[in-house]
């Protein structure tokens, strides 16, 4: 197997920096997780939309599938969450990743438990608030993310680097990443590794529909618009909701009549129907990069081999 030593591999146990975002239907199953788990990355199954009996049978099938780490993606505003964490923590993940909330709410329960804790950050400001907390590390979402980027909309670079300068806690670099330069970008910067959603979501096995990928693919580096302001913004792939949602808040409209338009459209219609003209088609501004849908042990792989080129093909010092 090969192997890229980072503080990030070293804190999880993984062989390579590469990360898959935990993506609400996307990765609600096991099949992408477990394919990049024992590719040598860190698979993250998605518990934000998931039914406790069909979490339960995700995490089960999960210990079975792989003795490499993995990870639960817990969005700590999800409805029942005191469940669904005491569900997740009977599973004993290797790895949590958690989000919109504070980590004192489950670090302690589960640490107790063995579990690493990882914790989303937008800002320097969380991210000394989640290290303080005792997150054993953070995962830094920059603006070209999909679904939720921050709300300040400061670049993955420069927050990337901004966070590396002011903890010490491993970083894993988030927003816009698709390919080993970028993998490469981001260590250079400080990050221990990198996050890749949009690159998984145009994956064999991501379980949205064809359409959402052929979507994905078809993506140009300006395909995204940022939508929502003010209702809980989210990036995703230009079409006729993001054209409708940017006309009302261009002009001004009311927020019952941007909230109504804004939530009659809905990212499980898209990507459990294929609706990718009127729904939330969400995806990072790497979609542009990606231009094939291929198995998850092979995206691992071209990744490594890219991020080998983008190495060497750095000038000396001379």
């Amino acid at each position: 197997m090969t192997r890229i030593s980072t503080s990030v591999t070293g804190l999880l146990g993984i062989d390579l920096p590469i990360v898959q975002a935990g993506m609400s239907w996307a990765s609600s199953s096991s099949a992408l997780p477990l394919a990049v788990s024992n590719a040598g990355g860190l698979g993250v199954v998605a518990a934000g939309p998931m039914r406790l009996s069909d979490l339960d049978s995700v995490l089960t099938e999960m210990a079975a599938g792989t003795s490499r780490p993995w990870a639960v993606n817990l969005p700590l505003y999800r409805a029942g969450v005191d469940e669904v964490m005491d569900l997740v923590l009977r599973h004993r993940p290797p790895v949590l990743i958690a989000s919109q909330g504070g980590p004192r709410r489950y670090l302690a329960r589960f640490h107790d438990v063995g579990t690493r804790c990882l914790h989303v950050v937008a800002g320097v400001t969380h991210a000394l608030k989640a290290a303080s907390a005792g997150a054993d590390g953070l995962v830094v979402v920059g603006a070209e993310a999909g679904g939720h980027p921050p709300p300040a909309m400061v670049t993955t670079s420069v927050l990337v680097r901004a966070v590396a300068r002011a903890v010490s806690l491993p970083v894993i670099a988030s927003g816009g990443i698709a390919d080993g330069a970028g993998l490469a970008a981001m260590l250079a910067l400080g990050a221990g590794a990198a996050q890749f959603g949009t690159r998984f979501l145009a994956s064999v096995e991501a379980s949205v529909h064809p359409a959402y990928k052929e979507a994905v693919v078809s993506a140009g580096v300006d395909g995204t618009r940022t939508v929502g302001h003010g209702l809980g913004v989210i990036r995703a792939l230009a079409n006729d909701f993001t054209s409708r949602m940017a006309a009302l808040e261009s002009s001004g409209a009311e927020e019952s009549l941007r909230r109504k338009t804004f939530e009659a459209s809905s990212l499980k219609d898209a990507a459990l129907h294929g609706e990718v003209v009127d729904g939330k088609v969400e995806a990072g501004q790497s979609a542009g990069l990606v231009d094939s849908v291929l198995p998850a042990a092979e995206i691992v792989t071209r990744i490594v081999r890219e991020y080998r080129t983008a190495r060497a093909g750095l000038p000396p010092i001379t």
